[in-house]
C-alpha cells in the first residue's frame, strides 16, 4: 500500500525543516525509526510485512525523507480520503507508543508510568491502565452514566457534522434520524408505550419515560400527591369514644380532707398575718414620680444673695412678680367690666355665692378709693373679741367608740337566713308577688305572664297552676288566714279571685268550697231604702267562666280600679284591697261570707298606697305617700296619724305585738316606729341603694323582719321588742342576701316569711322566686 500512497501524493510547496526536526534527526532519530517500524509491524497483515521490512532496510536519509513527505502532504490543500488517513497516521500512532515503551530517564522530571504492560493472545503489546481514584471533589459515584462524552460542549458545535459526540470506546455516536424520515418512519410504526415527543439532550435520542414516571407526571398534573398509596383523607381513628367506660366517675366517698380546714395553710396565713401586725411586710405603695434632673446640668441661684446695685450693662437684676391679671386691676379693658345686669346680680346673690370682688374702673392710682367693707369687718371682729370666753375649759377625753351602742354579735342572734336552698323557675317575666300558706307546706306566686302558681316549698315542685288572663298581670297573692280552710286570693287589673286549688285532702276542700258558697243568696238591705234612686254596688261578686270554674277559681268579685295590694284580717272573713288609681273607690273591705264589698272614706287626703289591720285590736292602718293614718273600726274615728318623713311610701308592717310599725320608702329608707312613743320615726336605717318595694315582720315569733330592694339584695335584721316601758327595741342587721338579678332597674318585688321556720321567700324581676333558710 505504500507506493501507492506515494504515487498519489501531489507535489507539496517546498519550506524551510523547523529547527525541531533538526532536533529529532541528531537525537532521537533512531528512537523515532524503530517507533515506526514496529508499529508498522504491529498493525500490518501478513502479506505486506514483506514490503514493510524492505521499506525500513533503508537508510535513515530514506525514512526521514517519508516524514517529509507526509508533512508535505498535511500542508497541501488537497483532502486526503479515509484510506489515505489511515495509512498515513497509524505510523505517528504507533512512534508515539514506541516512544511511552522507553523507560523513564532518572534526569526527567515526568509522572511514573500509570499501566502495565502485557502481551495479548497474538503476542501484541497490552497496556493495562489503573482505575481512576476519585478523590474528595469527585461525585462520579452518584453522577448518572454518560452516553455522550463530550463534556460541556454545547451540542450546536456539531450542527455541520454528521455525528453528535463520541461513546466512552471513542466511536462516533451517529446523528439520529430528523425531519421527513422520522415522520415516515413514525407513520410506520406504532408509538411505543413512554413515547413523550421530547428529545435527550445529551445522547439526542427521543426521551422515552417508564410507567412509573408517567403516573408521577399525572398525578402532579391532577394536582396530586406523587406518592403511590397516599390517602389524604384518612379514616378518624377513636382513641377516646372507642371504649366505653362502665364507671367513668369515682364512686369513692369524699375524702375528710376536703371538709376539714387545712393546718398547714392556717400556719402560713397565720405567720404572714403577724408579719403585717409588726410590719415587716408592708402593703404596695407605688414609687413617686420624679422628674430625674440631669447631674451633668449645675444650676446656680445668681440671687440669692441680692443686693441693690447700680444700672449697669453686666448686672441682670431678679426678676420681678408678675402683675395683677387683667380684671384685678385698676384700669382694666372695657372687656372685662360687667355690665349692668352682671351688677345686679352680684348684688342680688348671697355673700357667700357671690365673687370675692367685683371689677372696677379708675382713671388713676390716687383715684382708687379705700376698702369698702373696712369698719365692717373690725367691728365683726371686735365682737368676737368682746363674746369671747375668758375662761380656760379643759377638753374631755371621750372615746367615740365609747358613744355607739353596744350592739350583740349576729352570731349570737342567731337563727335567721343565710343562704339559698330553693329556686323556683316558671314564670315568664316578672313575678310580682308571693305568699306561704298559714301551714308552710305551699307557696303561691304570680306575675306578668297572668299565671297563678302553687309550688311545693321545701322541694320547689311546682304542683297546680291556673292562668287567670292574658292581658293583665297577677299583682298580688294572698292566703286566707287560719288552717280550717285553704282559700287563696288574688288580683289581676280590677278582678279579685278566690281560688281552691284542687291539691288539698276532700274534707278540706270541701270545707273551703262551703265557705266560698255561704254568701251566694244573702240578701242586704240599703241604710238609705226610703230613697228612690238606689247607689250602684261597690263590687259585683259572680262565678268565674267555666274554664276557670273547673281549674278550681270559684269565686270573683269585679271592682272599678286596679287592685294593687290585698290584706287579710287575722279571723279570715274579712280582707280589704287597696285601688291606687281610683278615687273614692281607693280602699275597699269585703265581708267573704256576705259577698259584700264597703267603701268607708268619701274622700281621703292623699293616694293610698297600702292598708293593714291590727293583729289584736279593731284598728284598721292605711298609708298614704307622706302619712300613715290608723282609724278605730269600732268607735269610726281617727286615732292617730304617724309620719315617717319620706318622700312616697311604699309598704309597711305591724308587728305581732301591735306597738311597733316599718316602714319602706322608694327613697331608700327603712323607718321603724314605736307606736306608743312617737308619732315619728324611732330609727331610720339606710342600708339600700335603691328603693325599698317590701317590708314584712315574722308571725311566727321570732324578732326577725326584713326588707327587698330594687338593687337586687334582701336585708334581714333582727328586731327585739320588750314588754318593758322603759326599754327600747333592739335592731341589729345581721344578714345581707343576694341572688337576684337586676331586671330593667328592678330587683326583688315581693317577700314572705315561714310561719313557724327562720325562713323566707323572695320573688324577683328575674322570673324566679328563691327560699332563703
Amino acid at each position: 500500500m505504500a507506493p501507492q500512497i506515494l504515487n498519489k501524493k501531489r507535489k507539496a510547496v517546498t519550506r524551510d525543516a523547523p529547527e525541531a526536526d533538526e532536533v529529532l534527526l541528531s537525537d532521537g532519530g533512531g528512537d523515532v525509526e524503530a517507533g515506526f517500524l514496529d508499529g508498522i509491524l504491529s498493525q500490518s497483515e501478513d502479506g505486506e510485512s514483506s514490503s514493510s521490512e524492505s521499506d525500513s532496510s533503508g537508510d535513515d536519509n530514506g525514512e526521514l525523507g517519508g516524514f517529509d513527505d507526509a508533512k508535505d502532504d498535511l500542508d497541501s490543500e488537497e483532502v486526503p480520503s479515509d484510506e489515505e488517513e489511515e495509512t498515513d497516521i497509524g505510523p505517528r500512532v504507533n512512534g508515539l507508543a514506541e516512544s511511552a515503551r522507553k523507560p523513564i530517564q532518572e534526569g526527567d522530571h515526568a509522572l511514573p508510568p500509570n499501566h502495565v504492560l502485557t502481551e495479548d493472545a497474538n503476542g501484541n503489546p497490552r497496556y493495562l491502565y489503573k482505575n481512576i481514584d476519585p478523590v474528595y471533589d469527585s461525585d462520579d459515584s452518584d453522577a448518572p452514566e454518560t452516553t455522550n462524552t463530550i463534556g460541556n460542549i454545547p451540542l450546536s458545535f456539531y450542527d455541520s457534522y454528521p455525528h453528535i459526540g463520541y461513546d466512552i470506546n471513542g466511536k462516533r455516536i451517529a446523528r439520529p434520524a430528523k425531519g421527513e424520515a422520522l415522520d415516515a418512519l413514525l407513520d410506520s410504526i406504532d408509538i411505543p408505550k413512554g413515547w413523550t415527543g421530547l428529545t435527550d439532550p445529551n445522547t439526542g435520542k427521543p426521551l422515552e419515560l417508564s410507567e412509573q414516571e408517567l403516573d408521577v407526571l399525572r398525578r402532579i398534573q391532577t394536582n396530586e400527591v406523587a406518592e403511590e398509596g397516599y390517602d389524604p383523607y384518612p379514616a378518624t381513628i377513636e382513641y377516646f369514644t372507642s371504649k366505653t367506660e362502665t364507671m367513668p366517675l369515682s364512686a369513692a366517698p369524699e375524702p375528710k380532707r376536703r371538709f376539714v380546714p387545712s393546718k398547714h395553710e392556717a400556719k402560713r396565713v397565720m405567720k404572714i398575718v403577724k408579719a403585717i401586725r409588726e410590719g415587716r411586710i408592708l402593703p404596695y405603695k407605688p414609687p413617686a414620680e420624679e422628674e430625674e434632673e440631669d447631674r451633668d446640668i449645675k444650676r446656680y441661684d445668681i440671687w440669692a444673695n441680692e443686693t441693690p446695685r447700680p444700672d449697669h450693662p453686666m448686672n441682670v437684676p431678679a426678676p420681678k412678680l408678675p402683675p395683677p391679671s387683667y380684671d384685678e386691676s385698676y384700669h382694666p379693658p372695657p372687656e372685662y367690666l360687667p355690665d349692668q345686669a352682671e351688677k345686679e346680680a352680684w348684688e342680688e346673690a348671697d355673700e357667700e355665692d357671690r365673687e370675692d370682688y367685683l371689677p372696677a374702673d379708675h382713671g388713676s392710682l390716687r383715684k382708687v378709693p379705700g376698702y369698702g367693707r373696712f369698719i365692717k369687718e373690725k367691728f365683726e371682729r371686735c365682737l368676737d373679741l368682746y363674746l369671747a370666753p375668758r375662761i380656760r375649759r379643759s377638753k374631755l377625753n371621750i372615746d367615740p367608740e365609747s358613744l355607739l351602742p353596744k350592739l350583740p354579735s349576729p352570731d349570737e342572734l342567731r337563727p335567721f337566713p343565710t343562704t339559698c336552698a330553693t329556686i323556683f323557675r316558671g314564670h315568664e317575666g316578672r313575678v310580682r308577688s308571693i305568699a306561704v300558706d298559714p301551714s308552710g307546706v305551699w307557696l303561691a306566686s304570680g306575675g306578668d305572664d297572668g299565671t297563678i302558681r302553687i309550688w311545693e316549698l321545701l322541694t320547689g315542685r311546682q304542683l297546680w297552676h291556673v292562668k287567670i288572663s292574658s292581658e293583665e298581670a297577677i299583682n298580688v297573692v294572698r292566703w286566707r288566714p287560719g288552717t280550717d280552710a285553704v282559700v287563696l286570693s288574688a288580683a289581676a287589673g280590677e278582678d279579685l279571685y278566690f281560688i281552691v286549688p284542687p291539691i288539698l285532702f276532700p274534707e278540706l276542700e270541701t270545707h273551703s268550697h262551703s265557705i266560698l258558697d255561704a254568701g251566694f243568696g244573702y240578701a242586704t238591705t240599703n241604710p238609705s231604702s226610703s230613697d228612690s234612686s238606689k247607689k250602684a254596688p261597690s263590687a259585683q261578686w259572680t262565678r268565674p267562666p267555666f274554664p276557670l270554674l273547673d281549674s278550681g277559681v270559684l269565686l270573683k268579685s269585679h271592682l272599678r280600679s286596679t287592685i294593687k295590694v290585698i290584706s287579710w284580717h287575722r279571723r279570715g272573713d274579712y280582707l280589704t284591697t287597696i285601688s291606687p288609681s281610683g278615687q273614692t273607690s281607693a280602699v275597699a273591705i269585703h265581708t267573704l261570707s256576705k259577698h259584700l264589698t264597703q267603701q268607708p272614706f268619701r274622700r281621703l287626703k292623699g293616694l293610698p298606697q297600702s292598708a293593714a289591720f291590727h293583729p289584736s285590736k279593731p284598728i284598721f292602718f292605711v298609708a298614704t305617700q307622706r302619712t300613715i293614718r290608723s282609724y278605730d273600726l269600732s268607735k269610726q274615728e281617727l286615732v292617730k296619724i304617724i309620719q315617717p318623713g319620706a318622700r312616697w311610701i311604699s309598704s309597711f308592717d305591724v308587728h305581732p305585738q301591735g306597738d311597733n310599725l316599718i316602714v319602706g320608702s322608694y327613697d331608700k329608707r327603712l323607718l321603724w316606729h314605736d307606736l306608743d312613743l312617737s308619732v315619728r320615726p324611732y330609727k331610720t336605717l339606710r342600708y339600700h341603694k335603691k328603693a325599698i318595694r317590701q317590708v314584712k315582720f315574722h308571725a311566727g315569733g321570732l324578732p326577725l323582719f326584713a326588707d327587698a330592694s330594687d338593687d337586687g339584695s334582701l336585708q334581714v335584721f333582727h328586731g327585739k321588742v320588750v314588754g318593758d316601758m322603759m326599754e327600747n327595741a333592739t335592731i341589729v342587721p345581721v344578714k345581707v342576701l343576694r341572688g337576684h338579678g337586676v331586671r330593667r332597674e328592678l330587683g326583688m318585688l315581693d317577700l314572705d316569711w315561714h310561719p313557724r321556720e327562720p325562713w323566707c321567700v323572695s320573688a324577683g324581676a328575674d322570673g324566679t322566686c328563691r327560699l332563703w333558710m
